[in-house]
């Protein structure tokens, strides 16, 4: 799998942004099929920083409905995997760069 594909993008939120500042653990979503060391490579050579520790947790799809003039439309969001990354003391990303 090649580096580009594994991160998908950041996740920012105001939880994620708590975190950044107290803990220095920045949230991204990231290919479903990449593994923990993949996802360590590829932070570190996209924002050359070095990576303490990885969490990855795989977020179930939520079932939707929204009710319109032809009646009721269920749907289901579809599931994603979101990694914590835990960098080390003194690093920073800086995710909003590009915006």
């Amino acid at each position: 799998m090649k580096l580009t594909d594994i991160l998908v993008k950041p996740i920012l939120t105001e939880k994620a942004n708590n975190q950044q500042e107290k803990l220095r653990r920045y949230t991204f979503k990231v290919n479903r099929k990449a593994n923990k060391l993949e996802i360590k490579k590829a932070v570190e050579d996209f924002y050359g920083v070095s990576v303490v520790d990885v969490n990855t947790v795989v977020v179930p799809g939520k079932n939707k409905t929204r009710f319109t003039k032809a009646g009721f439309l269920k749907g289901v969001k579809p599931s994603y995997k979101k990694a914590f990354v835990t960098i080390a003391e003194g690093d920073t990303i800086d995710l909003y760069a590009n915006i």
